[in-house]
């Protein structure tokens, strides 16, 4: 329940803009069909009457639609309406790294900066509970959420002007103007799409009023106006501006400049799709979290336009990449629906994810693997192979199955990406019959002052990753050749390298054996000099530890552990350090994490064998021994012998 809080939106101005009283319909094409009373009363010279024309316009209008707003069939979740009802009294959702709520003042200061986070400042500015708040208003017909909604949105208009923006030129975001906060394009864009379904919800209120409705359009033509000049250079932001217009060209075709939006919008999802997504169907920024982004950015553009009318104005291709972009997402997550957290993703979860695949579904009834996602097993089917190899992109999927059972490891190594990727090649995580033993480090956060930064960098560090380092350094360089790839019944093979520092080069070889464990041959070859290490990181767990044998065991006492064995072909030492895994924004977790460390002498390489065991008793571990020789590798457990060439 809100507390007593009636009074509080009258403390924030609640007429709009002078300017937005005269402006807003000169924005619309008054011969649309449906706005003739307008046009009429605009011609008679009666500004109040034709405001009112066009709010009894769009209160009647039903033949523009958004597939992911029903106002009539809406209603918070529990969590939702807590954000609705903080709203009421200025404690803003804004991330949900920062729990609970901040209080932004009884007269809101939107510049309020709580903590020197750039994400709390940027998505302030996203209004993430102003959509609760209307569906709140929906679900209860309780009119002071729709008053404060208005308020809110009134007040942010006057105290957030647009001003000339030239983002090249904030630099120091600590003491960046207010501009390049709350008229960043990807906030902006955010609200292009939001304000519909803020619009949808709060359309029947009584504070939603003729006055306010041409305040609301002046201000919603200003921001695809804004997002029209100055779109990113790039990447998944661009990405999303670009289907955000889309949106605003759709659900305002009253606006003269809607064809636009709309053309605007087609034309750079169709030239970034060739631009951001391999041929192998993985967007370019190689982070789990921005492919599904983009899945989805392409996928709601199309869904929008196929609802409203428009779907032929994007190629068949277009739709043959989303699907195979789907199906890259689908190899590379595990049975429980997680993909590996590599570079800046986190987890999602698989409530939202069932939701996303239904949808997907609809669109690709034909696709098995889909519609088994979306029917959580009961129809559909999962794909037809195992493992497999993305090679343009890096990814590589070692698997036994696809069920709750299977074992599953994918490994990182691609080419050079952009921000959000760490410098993380070789890096990998196993999944085992429902654990996954070794999860990549996360994010944690993205950028701020000092100290956020500090937190960040600690998360991208090589040596945080499960691969190998010189010096305990960062990688110079992440560009990965694969030099072989072969599966056969039994074995599959991947073996790839990378440059990973001048006069270093690190080659790693695995081998998934008998559809049950792994090898892998790590060799830190060239002139470089140094202290190697190869870095492995456990789920969280209080493992067993055997530092002269160079082997770490989980102990689940489930029957399901992992073993790790590392066998160096020179002395080698296993030295426990600090670990951290990071699965949601500013959540983090200790974890226990190994190097294995070897001398390097210039022209000489390092060695190591490691075998990973998972799916045993870790109170019964079997005796692992593995030794080098030239060409191949001989690997014993217990009595099973086997032999590995490379």
């Amino acid at each position: 329940m809100i507390r007593q809080v009636s009074a509080l939106f009258f403390l924030l101005p609640l007429t709009a803009p002078a300017s937005a009283q005269t402006a807003a319909i000169d924005l619309l094409d008054l011969t649309h069909p449906g706005l003739e009373a307008v046009a009429a009363a605009q011609a008679a010279g009666d500004e109040k009457m034709a405001a009112e024309a066009l709010l009894t316009y769009y209160r009647q209008r039903h033949n523009v639609v958004c597939p992911d707003m029903d106002p009539v069939q809406t209603s918070p979740t529990p969590e939702e309406r807590r954000w609705a009802d903080e709203g009421m009294e200025h404690r803003f959702f804004v991330h949900s790294g920062y729990q609970p709520s901040y209080h932004y003042g009884d007269d809101i200061d939107w510049q309020y900066w709580p903590v020197k986070d750039n994400e709390l400042r940027w998505q302030l500015h996203r209004m993430k509970w102003w959509v609760p708040m209307g569906k709140t208003y929906r679900a209860t017909g309780d009119e002071r959420y729709a008053a404060e909604w208005c308020a809110q949105y009134l007040d942010w208009i006057h105290k957030n002007p647009l001003a000339d923006y030239r983002e090249e030129e904030a630099c120091d975001w600590l003491h960046a103007d207010n501009v390049y906060f709350a008229w960043r394009p990807l906030e902006t864009s955010d609200r292009l799409e939001f304000q519909i379904h803020q619009f949808l919800c709060f359309l029947p209120a009584d504070a939603f009023d003729a006055e306010f409705l041409l305040a609301f359009l002046d201000n919603y033509h200003r921001h695809a106006e804004h997002v029209m000049g100055h779109f990113s250079a790039s990447g998944n932001h661009l990405l999303f501006e670009a289907q955000r217009l889309i949106f605003a060209g759709v659900f305002f075709p009253e606006f003269r400049d809607a064809a636009s939006w709309r053309a605007r919008g087609v034309e750079i999802l169709n030239r970034e799709m060739g631009k951001q997504v391999y041929d192998d169907g993985m967007q370019y920024e190689l982070d789990p979290h921005y492919h599904l982004e983009s899945i989805n950015i392409f996928f709601k553009a199309l869904r929008m336009m196929d609802a409203n009318g428009y779907r032929n104005e994007f190629p068949a291709e277009y739709l043959a990449t989303v699907e195979r972009m789907i199906e890259v997402h689908i190899a590379c997550s595990f049975p429980d629906c997680t993909t590996p957290l590599f570079s800046d993703n986190r987890r999602h979860d698989t409530e939202m994810l069932r939701t996303i695949y239904r949808q997907w579904a609809e669109v690709f009834p034909g696709n098995e693997a889909i519609r088994r996602l979306a029917t959580e097993g009961h129809e559909g089917a999962a794909p037809d192979y195992f493992s497999h190899a993305f090679r343009t992109s890096g990814f590589y999927v070692l698997r036994n199955g696809w069920d709750k059972n299977a074992t599953v490891a994918i490994v990182k190594a691609g080419p050079p990406a952009f921000w959000h990727n760490q410098p993380d090649n070789g890096t990998f995580e196993l999944w085992s019959r429902g654990r996954n033993f070794l999860p990549d480090s996360g994010c944690y956060v993205y950028g701020g002052d000092k100290e956020v930064q500090q937190l960040r960098n600690w998360f991208r560090q090589t040596c945080v990753h499960n691969t190998l380092t010189l010096d305990n350094r960062n990688l110079e360089k992440s560009e990965s050749r694969l030099i072989q790839w072969r599966t056969e019944p039994g074995l599959t093979t991947l073996d790839l390298e990378n440059p990973s520092y001048e006069g270093l080069t690190h080659r790693r070889t695995v081998w998934f054996v008998d559809e049950r464990f792994f090898v892998i041959l790590d060799q830190a070859e060239g002139e470089a000099a140094g202290q190697v290490a190869l870095h492995y990181h456990l789920v969280e767990c209080e493992p067993v530890e055997e530092a002269s044998k160079c082997t770490v065991t989980t102990r689940f006492g489930d029957g399901n552990d992992l073993a790790i064995r590392v066998f160096g072909a020179q002395p080698t030492t296993m030295e426990r350090r600090e670990g951290w895994v990071s699965r949601t924004y500013r959540q983090r977790n200790p974890r226990p994490s190994y190097a294995f460390t070897a001398k390097k002498e210039a022209g000489h390489t390092v060695r190591f064998i490691t075998l990973l065991l998972p799916g045993i008793d870790g109170a019964a571990v079997p005796r692992l021994d593995a030794t080098l020789h030239d060409g191949y590798i001989r690997v014993k457990i217990d009595k099973k012998r086997y032999k590995l060439e490379y």
